[in-house]
């Protein structure tokens, strides 16, 4: 055998234990970045449970439920690897623990203006919830017109060897508030069409009459003496 076929063992040889040693990285990576989403799931349940027990109290006391609905989601990992590239951010596990907030989503789709700061304050009283971040967004909408109560919280998962703390962003509208926000990213980011500035303007004034019956219902609740909770009456 002559040098050159002996080299070109070598080389191949050194190319196969380098992807042999790659995919090695890979699956030891992937593995933590599953047990990562794992521990954000978690956290997920955590909060949902939160405002599941408020829920059930505020039934007990007042005959009503302030939340109609409840949306979890997770980001996928297109997402995260989307959104630290536009951070100028490495796919790294720790990066994503420190950089970005929103892995982990909790939507929680209130009845009236006035049960989204209620059920804020029901939550952040709780003694193992952290306020991160706060911005409201009812009370100073986006030029697009959109409303919601946007929270950061870090709140901590018991694990079997452990105690992790977990951030999870929180997003509380009413129904209203919610219709708009749908309709507005359907329109908004809809394929092979184009968004044009008329319905841009058109979308705000429907944001506008949004905040309008928003303000018509919580009215309404006023006249029909609908209870909200007071935390005095504890």
């Amino acid at each position: 055998m002559n040098n050159t076929t002996k080299d070109g063992q070598k080389i191949q040889t050194m190319d196969f234990n380098a992807s042999e040693a790659f995919f090695e990285q890979t699956k030891i990576w992937m593995q933590k970045y599953k047990r990562l989403m794992a521990y954000y799931k978690c956290a997920i349940m955590e909060i949902e449970t939160k405002f599941d027990v408020l829920n059930e109290e505020f039934s007990l006391h007042y005959d009503r439920n302030p939340i109609n609905s409840i949306h979890t989601r997770l980001k996928s990992m297109e997402s995260v690897r989307e959104k630290l590239e536009r951070k100028g951010l490495p796919m790294d596990l720790n990066t994503i623990e420190e950089n970005l907030m929103d892995i982990a989503g909790v939507r929680v789709i209130c009845a009236f203006p006035d049960d989204v700061y209620m059920l804020e304050q029901a939550l952040l009283k709780q003694d193992d919830v952290t306020l991160i971040e706060r911005k409201d967004y009812i009370a100073n909408p986006k030029e697009n017109g959109y409303r919601s109560l946007h929270l950061i919280v870090a709140i901590p998962i018991f694990l079997a060897q452990e105690k992790r703390m977990m951030n999870v962003e929180i997003q509380l509208r009413t129904i209203a508030m919610d219709s708009w926000a749908s309709l507005e990213h359907q329109l908004r980011y809809k394929k092979d069409v184009e968004f044009t500035e008329g319905m841009a303007k058109d979308l705000l004034y429907c944001a506008q009459l949004s905040a309008e019956l928003d303000a018509k219902m919580d009215a309404l609740q006023a006249q029909a003496k609908i209870d909200t909770y007071t935390f005095d009456e504890e």
